[in-house]
């Protein structure tokens, strides 16, 4: 949307960068000076709101902090606009704080104990910095105002929708597909289609690759990493998506209703924003192996009843034109009211359909 915007990060190796983010003037906090930064910068997390606190922002009329971590803590100007897009309040010191505390070493959770309190106090305060907070989904938009107090307007992360298309011709596996780490929950697909017998075919690579692997029996295949020229086809041609962990959105699952697949999603997250039941298709309730078996089985009796351009259309309102409009719109009505005039734009909330809703392709504008 701003290809001649400046970039601040903490790290940056252009090495590992998109030729996109290689054309932007791109500039480091004093952490990409200290040892090791590109491999170990979480461990320098206690002195990332100093360094936010230092980069001098006095030249911008428009800052745009991507937060899952302390972005957002960044000083500007008094008349300058700051838009927080948040993915998440930092899970490691709120919501998820004690699951990851289990998951450290001796020492590193003596020093997250003690540090804990002050970053929370901190990252607090520097959510009254923000003007304006959009959340990536009406789920993390509650966690805003449950840890931040603030309200947030929801605006979905923009899907490359165009980069697939309804496939006609149907494989015989269903699918899984993402990094393999515990909170995916990939681990209820094995059990679960280890009891059915029907074939699953798991994509992607992590910690949990091994411990999958030797749960699973041969009708489970693992393709590992998958080329991006790769994707379109392994999702277009799946029986359904299999998603059964919780996230914050899911970008696969509108990637997979863009090819006209099905998703078999755990109710919880932005898959309830996302996957309508029964049409672009089913959720179950309770977090476990039996219950996504069950699921699957009654998928297997009603799959001949989804429509897959009606799966397709409702992809579509989560695309990057939805997203441009939406944003766009949301920073005009903010420039408006500092300038104490008034938009004929109608609110930011009403502009686009509602993506609850199924819409045509081009009126979801």
């Amino acid at each position: 949307m701003w290809p001649e915007a400046d970039i601040y990060t903490h790290v940056y190796d252009p090495a590992s960068a998109s030729a996109e983010i290689r054309a932007h003037k791109v500039t480091c906090t004093f952490i990409h000076r200290l040892p090791n930064a590109k491999r170990f910068y979480k461990t320098y997390l206690p002195l990332m709101p100093m360094a936010l606190e230092n980069l001098d922002l006095s030249d911008y009329d428009v800052v745009i902090s991507s937060e899952s971590g302390p972005a957002k803590g960044v000083v500007v100007r008094p008349d300058a606009i700051h838009i927080c897009y948040c993915h998440s309040p930092m899970r490691y010191i709120w919501d998820q704080y004690f699951k990851y505390r289990r998951g450290f070493g001796p020492v590193k959770r003596l020093l997250m104990s003690g540090m804990v309190t002050w970053l929370r106090q901190w990252d607090y305060t520097s959510a009254s910095r923000v003007d304006q907070f959009v959340a990536n989904s009406k789920f993390v938009a509650k966690r805003i105002k449950k840890y931040y107090r603030r309200d947030s307007v929801v605006i979905h992360p923009p899907v490359a929708v165009e980069d697939f298309e309804v496939q006609r011709e149907r494989g015989e596996y269903f699918l899984c597909f993402g990094q393999l780490v515990a909170y995916k929950r990939v681990d209820l697909a094995i059990e679960a289609f280890n009891r059915l017998g029907l074939p699953l075919v798991v994509a992607g690579g992590g910690e949990e690759l091994k411990v999958l692997k030797a749960k699973a029996l041969p009708n489970i295949t693992f393709r590992g990493w998958v080329n991006d020229d790769e994707v379109p086809a392994l999702i277009g041609k799946c029986r359904a998506l299999i998603f059964p962990g919780e996230e914050d959105f899911g970008i696969v699952p509108i990637e997979t209703m863009a090819s006209g697949r099905p998703v078999i999603a755990y109710a919880s997250g932005g898959a309830v924003e996302t996957v309508l039941d029964g049409i672009t298709g089913m959720l179950f309730e309770d977090q476990t192996a039996d219950a996504l078996t069950a699921t699957v089985k009654r998928f297997v009796e009603h799959e001949e009843s989804f429509n897959a351009d009606i799966i397709r259309q409702r992809a579509e309102g989560f695309s990057c034109t939805v997203f441009r409009d939406r944003m766009t719109a949301l920073l005009e009505q903010l420039i408006a009211e500092q300038k104490g005039t008034t938009t004929a734009r109608p609110p930011v909330e009403r502009k686009v359909p509602d993506p609850a809703i199924p819409v045509r392709a081009g009126v979801a504008r």
